[in-house]
């Protein structure tokens, strides 16, 4: 496993962590690898019970190329952004209401996070 890949499990704590308490708001990823047509991924909290289920969103640039959005639990999340990983994002963003995560892949293949003031004061769950 690379450097970044740890990182991102660790990163990934966090999102598992402000899931379990709610606080989970959103989760983005971005800085794509040139242009490709997947532009980003969003992942948004459908409902916090049990097995917590997250709305994942492919936002593409083409017109063509139809958005789509698929539930899924925590861990198939995990394995999805997982595999975008550098292929072609960049960085993901974990915005909660208590703090933003970022994680971020620099050139030499590096992962990273960093923390930030929160974006979001509130949970917007979707289809609410």
């Amino acid at each position: 496993m690379s450097s970044y890949q740890e990182v991102f499990v660790v990163f990934w704590e966090e999102v598992v962590k402000s899931v379990q308490e709610n606080r989970f708001a959103k989760l983005t990823m971005a800085k794509t690898i040139g242009k490709p047509d997947l532009k980003n991924i969003f992942v948004r909290p459908i409902s916090f019970e049990n097995d917590a289920k997250l709305m994942v969103k492919f936002s593409y640039r083409s017109r063509e190329t139809e958005d789509t959005e698929t539930e899924h639990t925590l861990e198939e999340a995990f394995t999805i952004l997982k595999s975008h990983l550098k292929n072609p994002f960049l960085s993901v963003l974990l915005f909660t209401t208590t703090k933003d995560v970022a994680f971020k892949i620099n050139k030499k293949g590096a992962g990273s996070i960093v923390e930030n003031y929160p974006t979001f004061q509130n949970v917007t769950l979707v289809g609410k």
